[in-house]
This record gives C-alpha cells, structure tokens and sequence, in this order.
C-alpha cells in the first residue's frame, strides 16, 4: 500500500491523491448504504397482500429514534383502509405521546406485478412501492413540519407481513443522503371491511 501511495504521489500531486481518494471512500459508503433488493424476499411467507392486510380497521404503535437511536417520539395510529378495485384509501389518525394529533390520507394504486403508487397531502410526488414475497419497499419525499420551517425528507419504508394480523415496518428517514432517523412501526389488522 505504501508503494502505490508513494507512485500515486510522485505520478501526480497530494491533492489529486486527496481528492481521488475522498472520492473512492465515498463511492464505498454509498455502496454500504445501498438497501437490499425487494426480490431477495420472493420465497418468505406469508405473501404480502396490500389490499387484504389493509382493509378495514388497522391499529398501529410506534417510535420515531433519532441517528443516535434515541427515542424521540412514540404514537399510536388507527386507520380505516378501504378498496375500490385497485383503487384503496387509507385514512391514517396518530395520536403522539406529547398529546398532539395528526391525519394523513393515502390514496393508493395497485399497478399489478407487486407495485404500487400512493399519494397524501404531504407526500411530493408519488410514494413507488415494489412487493415481492412478505415484504414491500416504499420510497417517497414527505413535506415535513420542523420548528417553523418544512423540510424534504426521504423516507424508505420496508413492511414486513409476520402472519395473517400482524406486519412490521421500518422506515429510513435522511435528508440529502445524510441519516436522520428511523420509524418503526407494529400493525394489527382487525376484522375486513364489509364489502
């Protein structure tokens, strides 16, 4: 190593070598910070079904951890998700443990193949989700309230369906590929929705 460091040296300037090897320390974290890919889990069990899971009453609790895995924020959801076809609606109401409360609204598009198309009020864009086996991968910029200014912020969601009630879900929170935090979430499906 001290060879090539020395060739690089005298073949051009320490800056280039800087600048060259800054650059190639972060193409390596970039790479470690790639996400696995939604097929890996083609063969688990049970099959994730957006439109059966979410349909009806669904009961969610859950913890927002900061980059240093502090508890920050812990709430609890209730959501009224129907179907219409391909066509679903998912009305999320959270309840934060400092007593504020909040709703979102997804509306929801099943594209067929395992993907998905969703959008809310404070979703930019499409929210693009892939399933293959139990799990599901979403990726949307949310309009985030933080202070008195609204930031964009990446989220990269992965659900997780443990059997036919329960689904798990972990989502990645960054911002100009820096990590800010994690949601994680535990789901309970009650009864279907009477069609």
């Amino acid at each position: 190593m001290n060879k090539v460091i020395s060739y690089l040296t005298k073949k051009f300037n320490l800056v280039h070598v800087v600048g060259y090897t800054s650059i190639f320390v972060l193409i390596l974290s970039l790479q470690a910070c790639s996400s696995p890919n939604v097929m890996t889990y083609q063969k688990e069990k049970p099959q994730l079904n957006l439109k059966e899971f979410f349909n009806g009453e669904v009961k969610a609790w859950g913890i927002f951890t900061d980059r240093n895995g502090e508890v920050v924020k812990r709430f609890t959801v209730v959501m009224e998700c129907t179907w219409n076809g391909d066509d679903g609606v998912l009305d999320e109401k959270f309840l934060y443990s400092d007593g504020t409360q909040q709703q979102r609204i997804w509306k929801l598009k099943d594209l067929g193949s395992g993907s998905y198309q969703g959008t809310a009020q404070d979703v930019i864009g499409f929210a693009n989700g892939k399933s293959s086996g139990n799990a599901l991968q979403w990726k949307y910029k949310l309009s985030l309230p933080v202070d008195s200014n609204t930031w964009e912020v990446e989220f990269e969601d992965w659900m997780y369906q443990i059997d036919e009630k329960v689904m798990l879900n972990k989502a990645r929170m960054s911002k100009w590929g820096i990590y800010l935090g994690e949601v994680t979430l535990s789901f309970t499906k009650g009864p279907p929705a009477v069609k």
